[in-house]
């Protein structure tokens, strides 16, 4: 019986280089909405993944990179489409004009909300003179 037991704990082993991938819908199909990864990932309890080194990337329907989000580590839930942490997460639009950054964050894969608690801290870059309305 314990040789049972030492299967089952092999199973439950950790993972590099994780990748998730969600596609748009038709008929931009074959385009890369969103794409969550990490360096490594370990099952949890619950169906749950820890990522270590947390990327998540969201991509217009022409391939190009819209936001990029990076956390040292999170928690996936794959059925829900949750990403979590207590955590430090910094987030970068695909042009490097506007950075946010702050600790604590719920990502909602199903809205592509995203929820950064504490500490929120906010940087845009060469945004274009504004001129007053006459």
């Amino acid at each position: 019986m314990p040789s049972a037991a030492r299967a089952q704990q092999n199973t439950m082993s950790s993972a590099t280089d994780f990748t998730s991938v969600e596609r748009y819908e038709a008929p931009n199909q074959q385009q890369v909405k969103t794409r969550l990864s990490g360096a490594e990932a370990w099952p949890l309890s619950g169906g749950l993944l820890e990522v270590k080194r947390f990327k998540l990337e969201s991509f217009a329907t022409n391939g190009r990179p819209e936001v990029i989000i990076t956390a040292p580590q999170c928690v996936y839930d794959q059925v829900n489409g949750l990403a979590s942490s207590p955590g430090h997460l910094q987030l970068q639009s695909g042009d490097g004009k506007l950075r946010v950054e702050g600790d604590g964050f719920l990502w909602r894969q199903n809205d592509s909300l995203l929820t950064i608690s504490n500490r929120v801290h906010t940087v845009i870059e060469n945004m274009p003179e504004m001129k007053p309305a006459p």
